[in-house]
């Protein structure tokens, strides 16, 4: 019978006990692997939900329109004109405090459609001098940059696009050729085809102030009433007071 002598028994278990050692720390090291791929998928789901979580929040979160009949107004001095204004129309919550200030910025909604939610317009009210109406820009500005042809698709209004010229690029000018006080609005296609083209119009209130007032292109086509409407929520805060 063989019988292995004691030193090469001794160098094999040696060599045996270092194979498996080996193979342990290769397994421990795969073992930590995917340990480590399973916490890192673990961290980007929670992370995920994280994110889902936030976004629904923000939107159950998110303020109504403002109204007509919202109280708790605050009074702001701009222009040296006293406004009234309930704290649900401020469109920043930083504004919200009383005292003098050099312009107010709000949002209101403006019921121009029948059948659909009102139209949200967000409206800076300043000193009178600090802004040029559209109505004059019209006349001033605009009739110098038109570009040839016009546009239509809203009743009573004409489109006139602006040359690419001066930061006009993709830009129409809309008015009433009509009135010898137009309704003028500088419209900016909007960068991403989903969401609506932007416009912007300035009016002069009989006060002393400026309206600033910025919506969506679809507003439009309810122009003949956005004036009266507005003339509501601007009347409430004092802004048309004298």
């Amino acid at each position: 019978m063989d019988v292995t002598p004691k030193r090469e028994f001794w160098l094999i278990s040696t060599m045996a006990a270092s194979g498996i050692d080996a193979n342990a720390s290769e397994g421990g090291k795969g073992q930590m692997a995917y340990n480590l791929a399973g916490i890192a998928l673990i961290v980007l789901l929670l992370t995920v939900g994280v994110a889902y979580l936030v976004d629904q929040a923000a939107r159950n979160t998110q303020r109504p329109l403002p109204s007509l009949i919202d109280a708790d107004p605050i009074t702001q001095t701009v222009a040296g004109r006293e406004l009234h204004v309930p704290t649900t129309w401020f469109r920043f919550g930083e504004t919200i405090k009383p005292g003098f200030v050099s312009q107010v910025d709000l949002t209101f909604a403006l019921p121009l459609i029948a059948g659909q939610q009102p139209t949200p317009v967000e409206a800076t009210l300043i000193s009178r001098s600090a802004a040029r109406a559209s109505g004059a820009l019209l006349d001033a500005v605009y009739l110098h940059q038109f570009a040839d042809g016009s546009v239509g698709g809203i009743p009573g209004l004409v489109g006139k696009p602006l040359l690419a010229a001066d930061g006009y690029a993709d830009e129409t000018v809309w008015y009433d050729p009509l009135s010898p006080a137009p309704f003028v609005a500088k419209c900016a296609a909007a960068p991403d085809p989903s969401r609506s083209d932007r416009c912007l119009r300035t009016i002069h209130l009989p006060n002393g102030l400026a309206a600033i007032l910025s919506f969506d292109a679809e507003a439009l086509v309810a122009w003949r009433q956005f004036d009266a409407e507005l003339a509501q929520w601007l009347g409430k805060i004092g802004a048309l007071d004298n």
